[in-house]
């Protein structure tokens, strides 16, 4: 079980103050994890994938055709 009660969670930079369809990346975490939740349900469930899957997982969506569709 991972500890998440020094994780500072922040939303991406490209959520507006009305998108609530977002999720939140913790920092800060102790450990070789990036736990990952929804931003309205913040009492809910927590993945965390190591850091290299979430590195990769960024650089991913970040090339060019890449499409959330």
């Amino acid at each position: 079980m991972i500890d998440l009660t020094a994780a500072r969670w922040r939303k991406s930079s490209y959520s507006g103050p009305t998108n609530d369809a977002c999720v939140e990346v913790a920092d800060g975490v102790p450990g070789a994890v990036v736990p990952v939740r929804d931003s309205q349900a913040p009492g809910g469930p927590t993945l965390c994938f190591s850091t290299p899957a979430w590195s990769h997982f960024v650089r991913t969506v970040g090339t060019p055709g890449f499409t959330d569709r």
